[in-house]
C-alpha cells in the first residue's frame, strides 16, 4: 500500500542518545532542559525573536488568537479552504469566523474579497499559507494596517519556507506551526506560534500553562498545553535533519511535475518567484475528462491512498453553515470538489510515484 502520507523519523540511536538525559532528570515536562533547547534552536532557524512552543498546532493557534485580547463576539476573516482547526480555533475563542473566498491559482485568501467582509466588529484576518503556498503577505498586511486589524497566519503547512530570503514564521503579527507527525518537520505531536512582540510572551504562557506565573500567583483560567521534553528532544533531531527531509520530498514532486504537468483535466499551481518551498504537500486539480471521486476511489483499488484534502470546506459543516460568507465562496467551492493530494513522502520510491501517475493518465 501507498499511503497519502508517511512520518519521517530520525535514527533510532540518535533519538535514544537525545533523550538519555531526560531519564539521568526525571524531568519529563513543564519546560525543561529539552524544551529550552528545542525552542532556542527554532527561534535561530526562523530568525524570529519569540517562539512559545505547544503540545499541537491546534492549541497553538488557539493561544495566538487568545493571546491577543480580542472582545467576545468579534469578527475574524479567514478561509473555507483549510483543515477544520482553523475555524475552531477561532469559534472556541468565542469569536465568529467570516468567510473570505479564495484564489484559484494557488488556494489562499483572495485579498480582493477582503475589504468588502470588513466591519465595525472586525478585529483580525487569519489567512493560511494552503499547502506551503505562501499568501499574498504583502496586500493582506496593506489592508490589516489600513484598518487596524491584526494578523495571524496559519502557517502549519509552510514550515522551513522562505520568501524572498525572509522565513515565513515573520509574516504577521504571530505566525502558528504545526508539528503533527505527517507535517515535513514534526515533533510526533506539537506546534509553536512564532511573533516579534514582547508583549504576547506572557498571554501566551499564560494560555499554555493554566494562567501559573508562579507557586502561588495564577493570573487567570488558563489551559494546558505545554509541549513535553519527549517530544521537543524528536523536534532537536528532525531539525536536524529537515534539509535533507526537503530535498527528497522535492524529487518525488520533481516526478510528479514531470509526468503530469500540461496533460487535460490536470492542474499542478505552478512556482512563485522568490519562494522556496518545503514540498509538504503535492494537490492536484482535475477536471476534464477526469472525475476527482472516481480517481479517488480508483486508485485506492490500487493500493494508493490519496486525500480530499481539503473537503469539504469549514464553511458547510453543520456547525458553521449559514455563517457570513459561508455561501459566497465559489473558488473554494470548485477547488474543494475538485482536488486530490497525492501521496508524498521522503521515503517515497520514484519508481511508485511513476506507477501513480501511470494510474492516473491512464483512467481519463
Amino acid at each position: 500500500m501507498i499511503q497519502v502520507t508517511r512520518s519521517s523519523m530520525p535514527d533510532f540511536n540518535e533519538f535514544c542518545d537525545e533523550i538519555k538525559d531526560i531519564w539521568d532528570s526525571r524531568w519529563l515536562t513543564n519546560m525543561g532542559a529539552k524544551h529550552e533547547q528545542f525552542c532556542g534552536e527554532l527561534r535561530s532557524y526562523l530568525g524570529v525573536p519569540h517562539v512559545t512552543l505547544f503540545s499541537n498546532g491546534h492549541l497553538a493557534l488557539e493561544g495566538a488568537v487568545a493571546s491577543m485580547g480580542f472582545p467576545e463576539g468579534a469578527e475574524i476573516i479567514t478561509t473555507p479552504f483549510t483543515f477544520v482547526s482553523t475555524t475552531h480555533a477561532i469559534w472556541r475563542n468565542r469569536l465568529t469566523p467570516v468567510f473570505c473566498d479564495i484564489r484559484k491559482s494557488d488556494y489562499t485568501m483572495d485579498p480582493d474579497g477582503i475589504e468588502a467582509l470588513i466591519t465595525e466588529k472586525t478585529c483580525a484576518i487569519l489567512p493560511v499559507h494552503v499547502y506551503g503556498n505562501l499568501c499574498n503577505t504583502e496586500r493582506i498586511g496593506a489592508i490589516a494596517r489600513k484598518h487596524g486589524l491584526k494578523v495571524i497566519y496559519d502557517a502549519a503547512h509552510a514550515f522551513g519556507e522562505t520568501l524572498d530570503g525572509k522565513n515565513v514564521a515573520c509574516f504577521g503579527d504571530a505566525s502558528m506551526f504545526s508539528f503533527h507527525a505527517t507535517k515535513v518537520f514534526h515533533t510526533i505531536e506539537g506546534g509553536a506560534v512564532c511573533y516579534a512582540d514582547d508583549a504576547l510572551v506572557q498571554p501566551l504562557d499564560d494560555v499554555k500553562n493554566f494562567g501559573i506565573r508562579g507557586p502561588e500567583e495564577i493570573c487567570g483560567p488558563g489551559g494546558n498545553a505545554k509541549m513535553n521534553e519527549f517530544q521537543a528532544a524528536m523536534g532537536i533531531c528532525n531539525l536536524r535533519h529537515v534539509h535533507e527531509e526537503i530535498a527528497k520530498r522535492k524529487a518525488i514532486a520533481g516526478v510528479y511535475s514531470e509526468r503530469l504537468a500540461g496533460r487535460e483535466g490536470i492542474l499542478i499551481g505552478g512556482d512563485r518567484p522568490g519562494l522556496v518551498r518545503n514540498y509538504g504537500y503535492f494537490p492536484v486539480v482535475f477536471d476534464g475528462p477526469y472525475d476527482r471521486d472516481d480517481l479517488h476511489s480508483y486508485l485506492a483499488e490500487n493500493d494508493v491512498f490519496t486525500r480530499k484534502y481539503f473537503y469539504p470546506l469549514t464553511s458547510s459543516v453543520g456547525c458553521y453553515r449559514g455563517l457570513k460568507g459561508a455561501s459566497e465562496t465559489p473558488a473554494a467551492e470548485y477547488v474543494s470538489s475538485h482536488v486530490l493530494t497525492l501521496p508524498l513522502y521522503a521515503d517515497l520510491a520514484a519508481e511508485d510515484a511513476e506507477r501513480i501517475c501511470d494510474l492516473i493518465i491512464r483512467r481519463r
